[in-house]
C-alpha cells in the first residue's frame, strides 16, 4: 500500500505540472488556437473512452503489473513528444496516443489494486490513494507557477521532462511491487470461457450501473467548466472565486476522502452512499443557481457553499463507485470490468462540457435545476439497479 501511494504521489506531481501549463504551452509556444486545442482534446477524449476495455482485457491475459511496466515508459515518451509538436495534425495524433495510454493505464491500475490489496480494505485503500493523488496534483500545480511566470519555451519543456521523469519513477516503484497479480492464466480451467464471452460487455446489469455512475461523474464538468463560466457570465462574484472553489475541492478530497469511505463495505452501502452523494450534488447545483440573484458578496457565498456541498457529494459518490465497480465484477476478469467502468467515467468527462453548455450556459438557473434533477434521478436509480444483481 505504501508503494502504491508513493507511485500515485510521484505520478500526480508530474500530472499537476503538465495539466497546469499544457494549454498555455500549446497556445503560446506551439501557436495553436484555443478552438483547435479544444477540438484535438475532444478527439483524444473519444479515443480514451475506447481504450479502457482493450487495455483491461490485455491486463487479464498478461498481468496488470507486467503491462504497466511497459506502458509507463510509453507515457513518458508521449509527454516528451509535445516538445516536438509544431502542427495541428501532429498535436491531434499525439494527444490521441497519450490519452489512450493514460485511460488504458488507469483501467489497468484499478485492476492491479483489485488484485494486490485485500478485498476488505479496498475502499479505504482507494480513498487514501485518491487523497494522495490530489495532494500530488496540488504540489505539481504549485510547482508549475515558476514556469508560468517565466512563460518561455524552455521552461515549459523542462516541466514536460519532469512529467516524463515522474512516469519513469512510478515504473521503477511498480517494478518493486510484490508479484501477486492474479491473472486469468492462474484460473486455467475458466480462462477460455471468460475470454470467449467478453463478460463485462455482455453484463447488462454492470453496464447499467456503469452508466448511472457515469451520470454522477458529470460533476467534474460542473467544477471545471460550469463554475468558471457561470461565475464570470452570470453572477456578480469576482473571478477569483473560481480558484477558491478549486482549493476547497482539493483540500476536502485530501482531508476527508478516507473518512467519507467509512461505512461503505458492500454493494448496498455503496449504492446508498452514491444516492446521498447524488442528492448533495443536486443541492450544490441549486446553490450555484441562487448565486445569480444576489450581490457580489451573496453570490460569492452561494458559490462557495455550493462548492462545499458539491465536494462532499463527490466524496460519497467516489467511495460508492469504487465498491460497485469491484464487488459487481467477475474477479476472473477484473481488467475488463474495470476497463468498462473507467470507460463510462471517460465518456462522462468527454460529453461533460457539452452538457454544461446545453444546460447552464444556454438556460441559466433552469439549466442548473435540470442538472440537479439529473443527479438526483441517477442516484435514486442506483440502489434499484444494484438490487437487480442480488435477485
Amino acid at each position: 500500500m505504501r508503494r502504491l501511494a508513493l507511485m500515485g504521489l510521484v505520478t500526480n506531481i508530474g500530472n499537476g505540472l503538465f495539466v497546469t501549463v499544457s494549454v498555455l504551452f500549446l497556445t503560446r509556444s506551439v501557436g495553436l488556437t484555443p478552438g483547435r486545442i479544444a477540438l484535438g482534446l475532444t478527439a483524444a477524449g473519444v479515443c480514451g473512452v475506447l481504450a479502457g476495455v482493450p487495455a483491461g482485457r490485455l491486463a487479464d491475459r498478461v498481468g496488470s503489473k507486467r503491462l504497466l511496466v511497459v506502458v509507463g515508459p510509453l507515457e513518458a515518451l508521449a509527454v516528451l513528444g509535445y516538445a516536438f509538436v509544431h502542427t495541428f495534425a501532429a498535436f491531434v495524433a499525439l494527444a490521441c496516443v497519450a490519452t489512450v495510454l493514460e485511460r488504458g493505464s488507469a483501467a489497468v491500475r484499478s485492476a492491479l489494486i483489485a488484485r494486490v490489496l485485500p478485498a476488505e480494505s479496498q475502499v479505504r485503500s482507494r480513498a487514501l490513494l485518491r487523497s494522495v493523488m490530489n495532494a500530488g496534483l496540488v504540489v505539481g500545480s504549485g510547482g508549475a507557477a515558476l514556469a508560468l511566470q517565466a512563460d518561455s519555451y524552455t521552461g515549459y519543456v523542462v516541466l514536460l521532462a519532469l512529467d516524463a521523469v515522474s512516469f519513469l519513477g512510478a515504473t521503477v516503484l511498480l517494478a518493486g511491487l510484490p508479484g501477486v497479480d492474479m491473472t486469468n492464466r492462474q484460473n486455467a480451467g475458466q480462462e477460455g470461457s471468460v475470454k470467449d464471452r467478453s463478460p463485462a460487455l455482455r453484463d447488462r446489469r454492470y453496464l447499467l450501473v456503469t452508466a448511472l455512475h457515469a451520470v454522477l461523474e458529470l460533476q467534474l464538468a460542473v467544477l471545471s467548466v460550469g463554475i468558471p463560466l457561470w461565475t464570470v457570465l452570470a453572477t456578480e462574484a469576482p473571478p477569483a472565486v473560481v480558484a477558491a472553489v478549486n482549493v476547497v475541492n482539493c483540500l476536502l478530497v485530501v482531508v476527508f476522502q478516507v473518512r467519507a469511505s467509512r461505512g461503505v463495505v458492500d454493494v448496498p452501502t455503496a449504492a446508498r452512499a452514491c444516492l446521498r452523494g447524488a442528492l448533495l450534488l443536486a443541492v450544490g447545483c441549486l446553490l450555484y443557481a441562487a448565486a445569480q440573484a444576489g450581490s457580489a458578496v451573496a453570490a460569492t457565498a452561494a458559490i462557495l457553499a455550493g462548492a462545499l456541498v458539491h465536494s462532499l457529494g463527490e466524496l460519497l459518490t467516489s467511495a460508492g463507485g469504487w465498491t460497485l465497480s469491484l464487488d459487481l465484477a467477475d474477479p476472473r476478469s477484473h481488467g475488463e470490468y474495470q476497463g468498462v467502468f473507467m470507460s463510462g467515467q471517460a465518456a462522462a468527462h468527454v460529453i461533460g462540457p457539452s452538457v454544461i453548455a446545453l444546460t447552464v450556459v444556454d438556460h441559466g438557473a433552469l439549466g442548473w435545476a435540470v442538472l440537479a434533477a439529473l443527479f438526483a434521478l441517477a442516484g435514486a436509480a442506483l440502489p434499484a439497479a444494484t438490487r437487480a444483481f442480488a435477485r
